[in-house]
């Protein structure tokens, strides 16, 4: 974990990759002190690559939390502006992850009530008909404030960004066939559903320019539906997977709740894995590293203890992929990279839900 990553765009002292976890301590959605401070413990201590938790594109229904960090805005953007400058000042690499919730949001929700939920088709998670249908206008308008996301990041210092795919969000909800029943170019089969997310990457790199990195964060399970999947099989994975890669994507962030699972029968790569397999493209996996239990343990009032991860370096030296995103280990513990380089395994913090109250 501890090799230098070398790729064409991006440089990092070691493998080690923290996620975007949603901490909500932006009040106003404009990040503060201790929000700089929080990311700047974790690159002193060694994290190789930081992503921040989700930020919001300029979009009055991109989320439903007001403390949730805007990444549009001039106070808002001065305010990640410090945060790059913490981290870069702390020997780091940091970049956004630019997010719009779609229909994951309640009709209602703060900070802008008045805006209706958005996604493909209006439907919720469960395939439920909750609001219309976006319009060709509409997602000509979000595809540019990722793109002018994008920008604003190069702009203010970010070393790349990632655009949030995964988990049910926005740019999910049209992948994922459940929630995207559109009839027009944008729905219909693999490539059809892929093409919101193509003409935002296509958007993004156009406003970024060549060389600077792009990742695409991707999942097969939602928030509420653990088993879902975009793609069955290799084969159609490989469809989805292409157009992103011809688009832009630089490197895949491929969320699993476990990362020792199997991605598809006959095969123990995992999804990070196969996505590598079939797209040549560096990978991040993360699923529960660090941990001896998956995420919604620790809110059922079980603490998650630090777990053996030699498993996850034998697939590490065996180049099933190239990252690795350590979630709550690092939420809980900001020393954790540094504890593990100098093998203080005695000292690692264990999560828990009470981690979740505070900044560490």
């Amino acid at each position: 974990m501890f090799k230098p990553f070398i790729s064409e765009k991006l440089k990092l002292a070691n493998r080690i990759v923290m996620p975007p976890m949603t901490r909500s301590f932006s009040p106003g959605g404009v990040p503060g002190p201790d929000v700089a401070a929080y990311y700047k413990r974790r690159a002193e201590n060694g994290v190789g690559l930081i992503v921040t938790e989700g930020t919001l594109i300029n979009h009055p229904a991109a989320s439903g939390d007001p403390n949730v960090p805007n990444f549009h805005g001039e106070k808002a953007l001065e305010g990640w502006a410090h945060v790059v400058a913490a981290v870069h000042e702390a020997g780091g690499k940091i970049v956004p992850q630019l997010w719009h919730v779609g229909m994951t949001r309640s009709n209602g929700s703060l900070p802008h009530p008045d805006a209706p939920s958005i996604g493909p088709s209006g439907l919720n998670l469960n395939g439920e008909k909750v609001n219309d249908p976006m319009t060709k206008e509409e997602i000509d308008y979000i595809v540019q404030a990722f793109a002018q996301a994008a920008a604003d990041a190069k702009r203010i210092g970010f070393d790349g960004i990632e655009l949030h795919g995964a988990h049910g969000y926005l740019i999910d909800q049209f992948l994922w066939e459940r929630t995207n029943q559109r009839t027009d170019e944008y729905g219909g089969d693999m490539l059809a559903r892929a093409r919101f997310a193509v003409e935002i990457v296509k958007a993004c790199r156009l406003a970024v320019g060549p060389d600077f990195p792009i990742i695409l964060r991707m999942s097969q399970w939602k928030s509420a539906q653990y088993d879902a999947k975009l793609a069955e099989t290799p084969v159609l994975l490989a469809q989805l997977l292409q157009p992103l890669v011809d688009a832009g994507v630089d490197i895949f962030h491929c969320s699993t709740r476990r990362f020792w699972e199997p991605e598809f029968e006959g095969s123990t790569l995992n999804f990070a894995g196969w996505v590598k397999k079939l797209t040549g493209k560096p990978t991040i996996t993360v699923g529960s590293v660090g941990l001896d239990e998956e995420f919604l343990g620790a809110f059922r009032g079980n603490n998650a203890g630090v777990s053996d991860i030699n498993e996850l370096l034998t697939r590490l030296e065996n180049e099933e992929f190239d990252l690795v995103a350590v979630g709550r280990a690092l939420l809980v513990d900001p020393a954790w990279a540094e504890k593990v380089r100098t093998g203080k395994f005695e000292e690692l913090v264990p999560f828990s839900a009470d981690a979740l109250k505070k900044l560490y």
